[in-house]
């Protein structure tokens, strides 16, 4: 599988409609477009290109700490603040709810994720987000061991793939699958070993320090990493596109080689069938996703936190930071005064935003490259029939080509609810549209020309493939779409992972003496956080730098 035909997918193609799924029968479901506000976004875009002009600030408010972007990262840094002692400070965020790519929403009174879906139980690289977790009752200390709580931990069955006509438990393609397949299955698993045995790989990147193996595999792709180790079997790559496209947002031709192994590395290895390594990691998740957490996380900012703001301009000042933002209720502009600031932001708006911007902020911008991304929440009146094989579980794919299964299947809400008998539920939808030739724009653009119905066709066209009463069942279908949902880890030349400029730990920084020294990214009283800065996107990442920079504000 090549990217380029996942491209094609996203941009042409049209599955095939059964009759279940004719347009002509699916006037019963309702839905549409939610979550982010593209015209709003748009019009800040525009704004930032010059072409709209903004009115002159109507008040001016001052606080001790500004933080810019409500995403993982800016509530991560207001969390810092307080624990810092500092509840002077104001939280400035695009959308109507905090959360950025880990929102959520509810269909037919059950909870659903918008974005993402689960958490996976942090290593030691990350203690920041471990005492999160533990602050929030998720994990507490007994008889010297750590522990979850298991009400929070992901329920079995957890994952099945949609293989050969049949559920087969796990994702990785089994079921009739010949010797050579599995003896690259073995391969590969050799070959991850190897890699972590010949480095340190850790979430968050800011505290690894590369290799030169692990610059070498920065620098390539890795397809072409596979193809130089002649692990070429069409299966294994299958899976180890799902899991680039997965994680990435973008498949195995797109992403680094360096990317495709830290999938594994970084965490719980690669078991190939048979093998007698220790069981995968557990994970945090809830009907919600990781709304959850971002949920808890805003709750204690009350009247802190204010929605609905676009920041159009964050300048340095002789004395502080002046942030302008527009008030989407008032249609007015405020400008706020504060000692220092915490820009949050993804880098192409940080990089428009900041006044007379730092030339690393300007590359940085110039260097990341978005994934487009869609998640679809079907609401279900009753349960589906199953085809033979696995049970239902909470992470549910089908295997195909990008004609028959473009998307990355789909999570069940109601998995986590423990009720004895299926009912009701909300499945929610994955498709990474990954990149064009010329990165994400194009792709982009597609996902957000394309007509609601024509996804609702696609979605369901796909998805009956497994489910035929899918249709008949489902009531609504709502549809998110992030055209900058995350950073793609393309290999770079340098061997350079993230966009992070080389910097010193802060001697300064107030953060717990057992945290390990983070390298603060910061221009006079501006501090930077968001996981664009890691070159990938995940909660870790974002919590950890807008943990740091919270931690770091005067």
């Amino acid at each position: 599988m090549r990217r380029r035909q996942f491209v094609q997918a996203g941009l042409t193609a049209t599955l095939p409609l059964a009759a279940c799924t004719d347009p002509a029968n699916l006037t019963h479901i309702g839905g549409g477009f939610v979550g982010v506000d593209v015209a709003r976004g748009h019009r800040l875009r525009d704004a930032l290109r010059g072409g709209t002009g903004w009115p002159a600030p109507t008040k001016v408010l001052r606080t001790e700490v500004v933080v810019a972007g409500a995403g993982v990262a800016g509530l991560a840094a207001a969390r810092a603040l307080r624990l810092r002692g500092i509840e002077d400070f104001a939280v400035l965020e695009l959308e109507d709810a905090a959360g950025g790519n880990s929102r959520s929403s509810t269909l037919g009174g059950m909870a659903c994720p918008l974005g993402a879906h689960y958490l996976p139980l942090p290593g030691d690289d990350a203690p920041e987000v471990q005492d999160l977790l533990e602050s929030l009752g998720l994990r507490q200390r007994i008889a010297g061991r750590w522990q979850y709580d298991e009400r929070h931990l992901c329920h079995s069955p957890q994952e099945r793939l949609f293989f050969q006509g049949e559920w087969q438990d796990g994702l990785l393609p089994l079921q009739g699958v010949g010797p050579q397949t599995l003896a690259q299955y073995q391969r590969f698993a050799l070959a991850v070993d190897q890699a972590r045995s010949a480095g340190h790989w850790s979430i968050p990147v800011r505290r690894m320090h590369l290799s030169p193996t692990q610059r070498a595999l920065a620098a390539i792709s890795f397809e072409a990493y596979l193809n130089q180790h002649q692990l070429t079997d069409a299966h294994l790559g299958w899976y180890l596109d799902y899991c680039c496209r997965d994680d990435y947002g973008a498949g195995l031709s797109a992403v680094s080689a360096w990317a495709g192994l830290h999938y594994f590395a970084s965490r719980h290895g690669f078991h190939a069938p048979g093998s007698d390594g220790p069981e995968r990691d557990g994970l945090l998740t809830w009907p919600e996703g990781n709304g959850w957490l971002t949920r808890q996380l805003a709750l204690p900012l009350g009247q802190r936190l204010h929605t609905g703001r676009m920041v159009l301009r964050v300048a340095d000042t002789r004395s502080g930071v002046e942030v302008d933002a527009f008030n989407v209720a008032s249609q007015s502009v405020e400008r706020w005064q504060a000692r220092s600031a915490v820009v949050a932001l993804p880098l192409h708006v940080a990089a428009r935003v900041v006044e007379d911007a730092p030339q690393f902020l300007l590359d940085a911008a110039k260097g990341v490259v978005h994934a487009p991304w869609l998640v679809a929440n079907l609401q279900l009146r009753a349960p589906l029939h199953d085809r033979p094989g696995a049970a239902p579980s909470w992470d549910n794919v089908l295997y195909g080509d990008a004609q028959t299964a473009p998307g990355l299947g789909y999570v069940d809400a109601m998995h986590q609810s423990l009720r004895p008998v299926p009912g009701a539920t909300v499945l929610t939808y994955y498709r990474a549209l990954g990149l064009s030739a010329q990165g994400s724009l194009p792709v982009a653009a597609s996902l957000l020309n394309k007509t609601w119905g024509d996804w609702r066709n696609d979605i369901l066209a796909e998805l009956s493939q497994a489910h035929p009463d899918l249709a008949a069942k489902t009531v609504r279908l709502d549809i998110c779409r992030y055209g900058h949902a995350m950073a793609v880890p393309l290999p770079t030349a340098s061997g350079q992972v993230g966009f992070a400029p080389a910097a010193q730990p802060n001697p300064r920084s107030t953060s717990p003496a057992h945290y390990p020294p983070r390298s603060r990214i910061d221009w006079h009283h501006l501090r930077f956080a968001h996981s664009d800065w890691a070159g990938y996107s995940v909660f870790e990442e974002a919590f950890t730098a807008g943990h740091a920079a919270g931690c770091d504000s005067k």
